[in-house]
C-alpha cells in the first residue's frame, strides 16, 4: 500500500516529542554525552510480528536530526521475526537518544495493532469475510492505528462519524424504532452517502429489510446460528457485517456464516505492545 505522506503524520510525531522532551529537552543526554559524539544504532524486534510504524519512527529521529542516516530494512505491512533488525540510524548520539522512546513507542503499539490484525486475518483464510476495525482507537492515533489494521491485512471502517450513516440502537430509540430510521435516511441522505443499519434480532432484520434505504446490515451481538440465517435472509441484498463478543477463537465459525465483513474493536483497542528495542550497533 502507499504510505501516507511524511507531512501528514509529522504533526502527531512532533507532538510526541514535544512531549517527551519538556522545557529543557533531553537532559541526561546533554548532561553525559559529549559533544560530536556519534552513535549507531539499531531496532531490534524481541519477538516476532508485522511491521507498521516504521515510516512514523523514522520522522521522529529526522525531526530531531535531518542529518542522521536512517534506513528501514523492514517496511511496513511486512512480517519480520524475533532477533530480526527493523531499521538501522546513525550519526549524532544525542539526536539519536533523544528520539528513541518516541520512535520506539509509535513502532511498538503499531507493530502490535498490525501483527494482531494478522491473527483475526487468518482466521478468516478461505472465506470471503473481510476483517474490519472500528472507531475505538487511542483519541489523536486513529489515521495510524488504521493504517496499522492496513498493514495487518484488514479492512478500515468509518475513520469519523461524517463518514457515513451508521444508524445504531440508540439512534433507532431515540428516533422511534427501525421504519421511522430508515424512513429519515431515505427523506434526508443525499445519494451519495452509505447507509448502515444495526440490528441485534432477526425480526428487526426482517423489518428493515422490508423497509428499505440500507446499504449494509450490522448484525450485532447474534450467536452463530443466528448469524448464519440472517446472512440467508439478506440473500445478497445488502452488505453484511458481523460485530460483537468477536473474539480470536471465534473468528473462523462466524466467517464460515458467509457474512461480508466482521468488525473487531480489539484490533486497536486491545492489541499488545510488540517488544521492540534500540541496541548499539556492533
Amino acid at each position: 500500500m502507499i504510505p501516507f505522506p511524511d507531512m501528514i503524520l509529522e504533526p502527531l510525531v512532533r507532538a510526541a516529542l514535544l512531549e517527551d522532551l519538556g522545557t529543557y529537552g533531553d537532559l541526561t543526554t546533554r548532561t553525559v554525552i559529549a559533544p560530536g559524539t556519534r552513535y549507531a544504532a539499531r531496532i531490534v524486534a524481541r519477538e516476532a510480528g508485522v511491521a507498521s510504524g516504521m515510516q512514523l519512527a523514522a520522522i521522529a529521529f529526522r525531526l530531531v536530526d535531518p542529518a542522521l542516516a536512517l534506513q528501514i530494512l523492514v517496511p511496513d505491512g511486512t512480517r519480520f521475526g524475533k532477533g530480526q533488525t527493523l531499521a538501522e540510524v546513525a550519526g549524532d548520539a544525542a539526536a539519536i537518544l533523544s528520539a528513541e522512546r518516541v520512535a520506539l513507542n509509535f513502532a511498538g503499539r503499531l507493530c502490535g495493532i498490525a501483527t494482531r490484525t494478522a491473527d483475526f486475518v487468518a482466521q478468516a483464510a478461505g472465506t470471503k469475510a473481510r476483517i474490519t476495525c472500528t472507531r475505538k482507537t487511542t483519541p489523536g492515533l486513529r489515521l495510524v492505528e488504521k493504517q496499522a489494521v492496513l498493514h495487518g491485512g484488514g479492512f478500515n471502517h468509518r475513520f469519523s462519524l461524517s463518514d457515513a450513516i451508521l444508524i445504531k440502537d440508540n439512534h433507532i430509540a431515540a428516533a422511534g424504532g427501525i421504519r421511522p430510521v430508515l424512513q429519515a435516511v431515505k427523506a434526508r441522505a443525499s445519494h451519495m452517502i452509505r447507509v448502515e443499519i444495526e440490528v441485534d434480532r432477526l425480526d428487526q432484520l426482517a423489518e428493515a429489510l422490508d423497509e428499505g434505504g440500507a446499504d449494509v446490515v450490522l448484525l450485532d451481538n447474534m450467536d452463530t446460528p443466528t448469524l448464519r440465517n440472517a446472512v440467508g435472509m439478506v440473500a445478497g441484498r445488502l452488505v453484511t457485517e458481523a460485530s460483537g463478543n468477536m473474539r480470536l477463537d471465534r473468528i473462523a465459525e462466524v466467517a464460515a456464516t458467509g457474512v461480508d465483513y466482521i468488525s473487531v474493536g480489539a484490533l486497536t483497542h486491545s492489541a499488545p505492545v510488540l517488544d521492540l528495542g534500540l541496541d548499539v550497533s556492533e
